[in-house]
């Protein structure tokens, strides 16, 4: 367990990191297109993939609520490089109550340290992200025939596993769902489409996969038969969906920040914007609108560290809450920059571009209503440990 004084002494490293050699990273990213691996080498070398996992499993073991304050530092940056540091501190969750001892230490170990990258693995086209996934597996013997597709697969090109979700052939729901580690190794039947060409989050590969029987061994399999879904949506998205949630504060904070920094030098007609009670208006809502979200999320992240039976209802309202923080937060920064905003030679226009993906990123505000409401219905909601909503 890491000490206060650790934990202090390595939030000073990451703040100064990212004011520093971060910025300067997330402009080469940008004009560059592309991650550089230089820069993942630089992130792991620093001990930053392999913060939040436990020291049993290479990780730094620093706790949730902690991890989250982490994420606010890099959530100002490049969102290619929130997006390196949010994966891969969140994956193993997926997979630690789950995997054997094999895949443990030659797929689950490595990944913590950040020697390896697992791409996950759910979305398809026509279809949610759940129950309702229509890829199919074939058993004959101890192989599985894969058929259908997934699209939206963050990291998809460059992964060395895919954490793949599909059913067996016949059943539904949540019934004969499996989830496999599927190595990106060239297997025969794998149809592999670059989809990167985002409207953000330039420098981050995105893939689509078509599969057409493709074999994958039994012994790929986490979990037994039926567990699919356990282990793609118990572990992961939860904690995940927190996490994005703290991206849109450190993102929002970003965009006050420059919107402070243009108010306090445009000026016009002989007066600095900062003076100008609209403008002033403007960045006290943002400011507001920052510290109540954090305020939320960081409750989130303690209810489920304290594994709160409303943490689930914690998360989605944390995020939804969030996400519209963040786009009026962004929206309020452009408009301080007037048109001067809308050019590339901004920051405030990638960070503004950037933080469209958060609105759909481990599920839309629609699901998550849905989510809340129906902790609220059955009276699982709570407004604090021991008051409840109704």
């Amino acid at each position: 367990m890491m000490s206060d004084t650790e934990f202090t002494a390595l939030r000073t490293e990451i703040a100064e990191w990212v004011a520093g050699p971060g910025e300067e990273w997330s402009q080469r990213i940008e004009s560059s297109g592309a991650v550089p691996q230089e820069l993942v080498d630089e992130l792991r070398g620093h001990g930053w993939m392999s913060l939040a996992a436990p020291e049993e499993l290479g990780g730094r073991g620093v706790g949730f609520e902690r991890f989250l304050e982490l994420m606010e530092y890099f959530s100002r940056l490049h969102a290619s490089i929130r997006m390196l540091v949010h994966v891969n501190n969140g994956i193993w969750r997926a997979l630690v109550d789950y995997v054997d001892d094999q895949q443990r230490e030659q797929i689950l170990i490595p990944t913590v340290k950040g020697d390896k990258r697992i791409a996950f693995t759910l979305t398809e086209a026509d279809s949610g992200t759940g129950a309702d996934i229509r890829t199919t597996l074939r058993r004959e013997g101890d192989v599985y025939y894969m058929n259908g597709e997934k699209h939206l697969i963050t990291f998809g090109m460059t992964c060395d596993y895919w954490l793949l979700t599909a059913r067996l052939e016949g059943t539904t729901g949540h019934d004969g769902t499996v989830a496999l580690l599927v190595p990106n190794t060239g297997l025969p039947g794998v149809e592999l489409i670059d989809d990167s060409q985002t409207m953000g989050i330039a420098g981050t590969d995105h893939a689509i996969m078509h599969f057409h029987d493709v074999p994958v061994p039994v012994s790929a399999r986490v979990g037994q038969e039926g567990q699919g879904l356990a282990v793609a949506l118990g572990g992961f998205l939860l904690p995940s969906r927190i996490s994005v949630a703290m991206s849109c504060v450190g993102l929002a904070e970003r965009a006050q920040q420059l919107a402070v920094e243009y108010a306090q030098q445009r000026v016009t007609f002989g007066k600095p914007l900062a003076k100008r009670q609209a403008i002033q208006f403007l960045l006290a809502r943002n400011h507001a609108s920052i510290l109540a979200a954090r305020s939320l999320v960081l409750e989130a992240g303690r209810g489920y560290q304290a594994g709160r039976p409303d943490a689930g209802a914690l998360s989605s309202a944390a995020k939804m809450t969030a996400v519209d923080m963040l786009a009026e937060v962004t929206d309020n920064a452009l408009q301080v920059f007037g048109g001067r905003g809308y050019f590339k030679r901004e920051t405030i226009e990638r960070v503004y571009r950037d933080a469209r993906a958060q609105r759909f990123e481990e599920g839309t505000n629609e699901i998550q209503s849905l989510i809340v409401a129906r902790s609220v219905l059955d009276g699982t909601a709570r407004y604090a440990d021991d008051v409840p909503v109704a």
